[in-house]
């Protein structure tokens, strides 16, 4: 329903991923362009996002200069962020309408910095007006922009044979090394299981992949 909202076909659709086996990723449509990780912010993960931020800063990595990716500046809009990069990255696959506020959006901000596309995400009206009305149509009461949330949305994606980890509360997107289009969920669920590894306790995680309807 957010996707339509927006203006965009549904040629695609998000899907649940009820399980990380062979067998239960094999009932996700195919093919999948983007995987959208909900994980909790734990002391574990916080630990681990400081020491994987220097030891990149320090090695070095390798960023197509095509991966769409912007900064969180919105306290609990992870997932609307979430839902751009899905978007962004994949949006040569995507048919908008013509008058789609995402598509306007991306289009504005395909120059900017990752900042930039934040402070203009800030102004955007008709993404915030659409994402609180998605919200509230949800089970649950969405959380106020003010309100504390431990649980965070990321999205994985492949551009150009590379499966990226973006992530708004990140300096940079990270490149979790090659992919496929055929291989890309298999792969996108590799890099969910460290996730999970990481806070072996915690079961606070749910993978929803963005396929074709």
């Amino acid at each position: 329903m957010f996707l339509k909202q927006l203006g965009i076909h549904p040629d695609w659709q998000f899907v649940d991923v009820y399980g990380m086996e062979p067998e239960l990723l094999s009932m996700v449509p195919r093919p999948v362009c983007a995987v959208l990780l909900l994980f909790p912010i734990t002391e574990k993960y916080e630990t681990f996002r400081t020491e994987e931020e220097e030891r990149i800063k320090a090695k070095g990595q390798d960023v197509k200069s095509s991966v769409y990716f912007m900064k969180q500046t919105i306290n609990n809009a992870c997932g609307t962020i979430g839902l751009i990069h899905a978007i962004a990255n994949n949006r040569d696959k995507m048919n908008f309408e013509t008058n789609s506020s995402l598509k306007k959006f991306l289009e504005d901000s395909l120059s900017m910095t990752p900042e930039e596309r934040a402070k203009y995400l800030e102004t955007y009206e008709a993404i915030r007006v659409t994402h609180e009305s998605s919200a509230h149509e949800g089970q649950t009461e969405a959380p106020s922009i003010d309100e504390k949330v431990d649980l965070h949305f990321i999205a994985l994606v492949n551009v150009g044979g590379h499966l990226y980890e973006l992530d708004g509360r990140k300096p940079f997107p990270v490149n979790h090394g090659e992919t496929s289009d055929d291989s890309f969920l298999e792969d996108a669920i590799e890099v969910c299981k460290k996730f999970m590894e990481r806070d072996p306790e915690e079961l606070r995680f749910n993978a929803i992949a963005l396929s074709a309807a």
